[in-house]
């Protein structure tokens, strides 16, 4: 890959890049609706939302689906979602952010929990993959934390140093992954979670991508 540049940001898939916030609710709704739960709004979601994902649907359970229940519901949520995913699209201004990011002579790359057989020609099939030096979706079971995946993921990448690395996502656990490795975080309120509960993770919390990315350049002057 070669050296791109002093600066580096990770990219989040799902509620950053790819605006699919829709087809996520949608799909949970769905889940739920197999034990018996009432749908929930887009608001109640980003209060409640954490992983691993099993704790979340205990905050609504109020207790730990079983073994059984959390097989049933992840499958339910993963088929509803793969069905409804197809009329989403990319964030506003995303194509513009991520040509912009490379023409300055930085490297970016997508790290995400979304399954990699899915992930990889679904960002493929919006023509946006050569801005990206590397494309990593889950390896393993889903529900899980980012943590390891990140470890990973920059220990693939070449010529590219956790402290000038900038992660930016939709999730508390974006940032809890980017702090493990050294690197950087900013987070977006334009996805899975509400500004109250990103705040809490004490990096910068932004409304827009394009307010993201001015935070990495800003580090990397």
């Amino acid at each position: 890959m070669g050296k791109y540049g002093v600066a580096h940001i990770v990219w989040d898939w799902n509620g950053t890049l790819f605006h699919d916030t829709d087809a996520v609710i949608g799909a949970t709704n769905a889940a739920f609706a197999e034990l018996g739960l009432a749908p929930i709004t887009l608001e109640q979601y980003r209060t409640l939302y954490c992983v691993p994902v099993p704790r979340f649907y205990e905050r609504l359970l109020g207790r730990l689906p079983t073994e059984a229940e959390w097989v049933v519901m992840d499958d339910i949520f993963h088929r509803y979602y793969a069905e409804h995913r197809v009329a989403c699209e990319l964030a506003v201004g995303v194509r513009e952010l991520l040509a912009g990011w490379q023409s300055a002579g930085h490297s970016q790359s997508i790290l995400s929990m979304y399954g990699h057989a899915e992930l990889v020609p679904l960002v493929r099939g919006f023509g946006i993959e050569p801005h990206f030096v590397r494309v990593d979706g889950r390896t393993g079971p889903s529900g899980g934390s980012k943590t390891e995946h990140m470890v990973r993921h920059l220990e693939a990448l070449t010529g590219v140093e956790a402290a000038r690395t900038v992660v930016i996502g939709d999730a508390a656990d974006d940032a809890v992954a980017a702090l493990h490795v050294g690197a950087r975080a900013v987070l977006y309120t334009g996805g899975s979670h509400g500004r109250a509960s990103l705040e809490e993770v004490g990096v910068p919390v932004v409304d827009s991508l394009e307010e993201a990315v001015a935070e990495a350049a800003r580090w990397a002057a």
